[in-house]
């Protein structure tokens, strides 16, 4: 039996669910009323069980965010969202908080969120012995660890493969809350790592002003799907539940044709979902938002991976300033803009900067507001205008699903039968009493063209068969509503006959890898407490929310690398890293300060507050 993969596409709301669907996606994920980790993108239960009806008519599927941390306040108004969501056929859930386990949950299938930290194939494991179907895997991990973790269980994987990153390990970020009252583990950071510090060194000299030095550039791993496939994942997931329509649009069509292109050719995978895909644009991820990509780890670390000079978005990349007048700028490859189009680049004080094109005369770039730009500067697009128009159309991509029609004679008239792509069968008819047609064979032919037409339904047709004894005469009207009647009954078929895969969580007692959990557990509740004290877990301590000691914790753990990003790092440039910087390395903006502490063993950075009393290991 093929293996299915499939591409997980954000859902910011109904619009851009169906959107996502009709792009490609095999899968979208969404924001319930409450408890999603993006407080800004919650949806009414009324437009999540439309999302399904209209997802399960593809055969694709819905999963609903239930990923943040809960408070023992929360937890019964939780489980009773729980089965609201499996009465309307969500299809899972994905969690961070080990409460629900706890919970009387209905048969429906749970995922392990990435703020569940899910980095050990230990850890992996237990989930999944637990109950969860499938783990959403922290992005740090390379391939290696894929397969590692793969080879140690054989439970579905999930891995980010394009979109925004969080610069913390996933579910362990407390800047947001220890700034203020906005937790990321409650749906509301703050996005402290998007801001500009300074950076100090241990002798209180400035080594940079001003820089967006947490801020990383976005993920794409198109590129790497057949590798990722090989080392175990079967999920490719967008991030994006906070980004337009034409990023979901795009970012979706795109990943179709690089995964079609791979299942072409590859026959022990298929899709997972049903129709196909028709696109009338070219997909380009660099021409939606993006602040720059990288691979971030996949393949080790090997590259830089800061996006210093903005958090906002670059977009794609045009060329040199090759010269300007008082009007405006002469640019490489001019040709390529549109009236319209928003410009960025960097501009002689070291900064993000941009403006908007009014109008391109003769190759002459006029803005509507003029700024200096020196020539061989480097100029990003990151508003197309014309491409923007063209992916917001409606028919910029269409989902169908191929049906083969056979029109066939009965003893009261005629019938029409409707098999699509999945073997749903519905069937039409009408009786009308019988007379040959006075065109002969012609008529035959106007049968056919007025049963191909399906117009806007989801249906292509791929083959018509004509079962008729004489060139009977048939109305073109009775025709089109025989076809109309049938292809309608066949989306009720194809919604009603969907299978959804259902679970019942059976408590277990099997050891949790380790016995003592400090507060990156997250361990918010009464529930969570009992789930893991169940599974042998001695001492527990509370969520960081719960216990928040000012100026004096660990806010962050991340595989980025300050002193990587400088070329300062003892384990990868020893050879052209020059002097050593003085620690501790401070960040600061405004009032707030952080220590940086580099732990070269594991390859991690911590980020605690200035307060903290570090202890500093010689470098490898």
């Amino acid at each position: 039996m093929r293996k299915k993969v499939e591409i997980l596409a954000p859902a910011k709301n109904l619009l851009q669910g169906m959107l996502a669907i009709n792009s490609g996606a095999d899968a979208v994920y969404i924001g319930a009323p409450n408890y999603g980790a993006r407080s800004n993108a919650t949806n009414p239960i009324e437009d999540i069980a439309e999302l399904v009806r209209y997802a399960h008519l593809f055969k694709a599927q819905v999963f609903v965010v239930i990923n943040t941390i809960l408070y023992d306040n929360e937890l019964d108004d939780c489980q009773k969202l729980i089965h609201e969501l499996y009465n309307i056929g969500v299809d899972a859930l994905i969690v961070q908080d080990m409460a629900i386990f706890e919970m009387d949950l209905p048969p429906i299938v749970l995922h392990a969120s990435t703020q569940a930290n899910n980095r050990d194939p230990e850890q992996v494991k237990f989930l999944h012995e637990a109950g969860m179907e499938r783990i959403v895997l922290a992005r740090e991990l390379n391939l290696d660890q894929i397969k590692e973790i793969h080879e140690t269980t054989d439970v579905e994987l999930e891995f980010f493969v394009s979109g925004a990153l969080c610069v913390s390990f996933s579910g362990n970020c407390y800047m947001s809350i220890a700034g203020g009252e906005r937790s990321a583990n409650r749906g509301s950071c703050a996005q402290n790592c998007r801001l500009p510090y300074e950076l100090i060194d241990g002798t209180g000299t400035t080594l940079i002003e001003s820089s967006h030095l947490l801020s990383i550039k976005d993920l794409d791993l198109s590129d790497q799907l057949p590798n990722l496939i090989e080392a175990g994942i079967t999920s490719f997931k967008i991030e994006g539940r906070l980004k337009d329509l034409v990023y979901v649009k795009n970012n979706v069509a795109y990943l179709r044709q690089k995964l079609d292109t791979f299942l072409e050719n590859n026959e022990d995978f298929q899709k997972a979902s049903s129709g196909r895909t028709i696109i009338n644009f070219d997909p380009q991820m660099d021409r939606s938002f993006n602040r720059g990509y990288t691979d971030y780890f996949v393949n080790q670390r090997t590259q830089k991976i800061g996006s210093w000079e903005s958090p906002k978005s670059q977009g794609q990349y045009i060329g040199k300033v090759t010269n300007h007048t008082d009007k405006g700028y002469f640019i490489e490859n001019a040709d390529q803009l549109n009236n319209g189009d928003g410009l960025y680049f960097i501009n002689e004080n070291g900064e993000a900067d941009g403006l908007q094109i009014n109008v391109v005369l003769n190759d002459l770039v006029i803005p509507n507001t003029y700024k200096s730009i020196p020539v061989g500067t480097d100029i990003y697009r990151n508003s197309d205008a014309a491409f923007n128009r063209l992916v917001e159309r409606e028919d910029a991509t269409i989902r169908k699903i191929g049906v083969q029609l056979s029109l066939n004679e009965t003893a009261e008239g005629f019938e029409l039968i409707v098999i699509d792509e999945d073997g749903h069968i519905s069937v039409a008819s009408f009786a009308v009493e019988k007379e040959v047609s006075n065109k002969g064979e012609q008529v035959l032919e106007e049968i056919k063209k007025n049963l191909s037409k399906t117009g806007n339904t989801p249906f292509i047709v791929d083959e018509i068969e004509l079962n008729l004894t004489d060139n009977w005469f048939l109305a073109s009207s009775k025709v089109n509503e025989m076809r109309r009647e049938a292809l309608d009954k066949l989306i009720t078929v194809r919604i009603d006959e969907y299978v959804r895969l259902e679970r019942q969580i059976v408590k277990t007692d099997h050891p949790f890898p380790v016995q003592q959990l400090d507060f990156t557990y997250n361990v918010s509740n009464r529930l969570a407490r009992q789930f893991y004290k169940r599974h042998g877990v001695i001492e527990i301590e509370k969520a960081f929310e719960l216990q928040w000691d000012p100026g004096k914790s660990r806010v962050m753990t991340t595989k980025y690398c300050v002193k990587y990003e400088l070329g300062k790092c003892p384990k990868f440039q020893r050879e052209s890293m020059g002097e050593k910087v003085v620690e501790p390395l401070t960040l600061k903006h405004g009032e707030n300060e952080y220590k940086l502490k580099f732990n070269c063993k594991p390859c991690e950075m911590e980020i605690w507050e200035k307060d903290a009393e570090l202890t500093f290991e010689e470098d490898l």
